[in-house]
């Protein structure tokens, strides 16, 4: 059985500390699922790419074409790993407006791997004070290890980064082969304004 996994990077520059540790927790659950035999299918979205799309989704209520087809990736994914920036001791803006046009019951159950950067450690608590929060409230199963990685990790620290990468990879493996997607009703899909317009 084919397996998805959707990564979200809600980093705001090129290139961001914030995709290099989605691109590790990413390459991570790639040699896993590879150490299992599993067949798999892994995309990378940069919401940077999609913010004015996300914007206009939340003013008008509607996803452009390719906002809707990113949105019914993650929704139908076996499994999430979300990555985002600290932004006052919380997730940036742009994270949480993807998330606020995913419906609220979409992401149920799901297996979730969280992730952030900052610039020092002591914004760790980001996992636990804000992200967890978050997909407790869209009932999404987030893996017991988040990762955080500060300015300092990427340098002598790599290894104890290295360390936390792999075992949460390990983690949403284990979650993903446990996972049953729940059936999706077809009149839930995301529909663009551009298809309601060409009938």
């Amino acid at each position: 059985m084919k397996r998805t996994v959707a990564v979200v990077s809600a980093g705001l520059t090129t290139p961001s500390s914030t995709r290099l540790l989605a691109d590790q927790l990413t390459a991570a659950v790639r040699d896993n699922l590879d150490g299992r035999g599993t067949q798999y299918e892994v995309k990378v979205f940069e919401l940077r790419e999609l913010a004015q799309d996300i914007t206009n989704n939340l003013l008008t209520g509607f996803p452009s074409k390719e906002l809707g087809e990113v949105l019914e990736y993650v929704v139908r994914a076996d499994a999430l790993i979300a990555v985002t920036p600290t932004f006052s001791a919380s997730y940036n803006g742009l994270f949480k407006m993807f998330f606020d046009v995913i419906d609220d019951k979409a992401l149920v159950g799901k297996p979730v791997l969280i992730g952030a950067t900052g610039g020092t450690e002591r914004h760790s608590l980001v996992l636990d004070y804000a992200l967890r929060p978050l997909f407790a409230y869209l009932q999404a199963i987030v893996v017991p290890t988040g990762v955080y990685a500060a300015s300092s990790d990427w340098g002598p620290h790599a290894v104890a980064l290295r360390a936390r990468v792999e075992r949460a990879a390990l983690e949403l493996v284990d979650a993903m082969s446990n996972y049953r997607p729940t059936q999706v009703d077809p009149y839930a899909n995301p529909v663009s304004f551009e298809d309601l317009l060409n009938g």
